[in-house]
């Protein structure tokens, strides 16, 4: 078996958080390695917990948290998932030379196909491994 996806979760609220929480503890290939509350504790806590990817709340549509930009400059291989609190949009952050980002299925089969994608850099082509209405932008 690969090594278990390493997943720290900081959404909030604590209902969302919880949500989340759920899904993941029926799926054997992730283990969530830590929770956040408070967004000041995210960087911390990715120190401490080394994850592959961090759920966070996305507050504003179209607007990267800036929370993403303290992570990928300390943490560049560190894949970020924000949340919208009414479960009606997510995003798929990631570093590379620019910061990148999709569009996520906002459900559990679109967060959960995000988690066991491959990263980026491992695929030329990453538009192949998508599935449904998504796209890249540089942001």
């Amino acid at each position: 078996m690969d090594k278990p996806i390493r997943v720290l979760v900081a959404n909030r609220p604590r209902l969302i958080r919880e949500l989340i929480l759920t899904t993941f503890a029926d799926q054997s290939d992730i283990e969530v390695v830590g929770q956040v509350t408070n967004e000041a504790d995210i960087v911390e806590s990715v120190e401490k917990t080394q994850p592959d990817f961090v759920l966070i709340a996305q507050d504003s549509l179209g607007r990267r948290p800036s929370v993403c930009d303290t992570v990928f400059r300390l943490y560049p291989k560190v894949r970020i998932i924000a949340v919208d609190s009414n479960q009606k949009y997510s995003v798929h952050y990631w570093a590379s030379l620019d910061i990148h980002s999709h569009d996520v299925e906002p459900s559990e089969e679109g967060i959960l196909g995000v988690l066991r994608s491959k990263p980026a850099s491992e695929s030329l082509d990453t538009k192949s491994r998508k599935s449904g209405p998504e796209r890249d932008s540089v942001i």
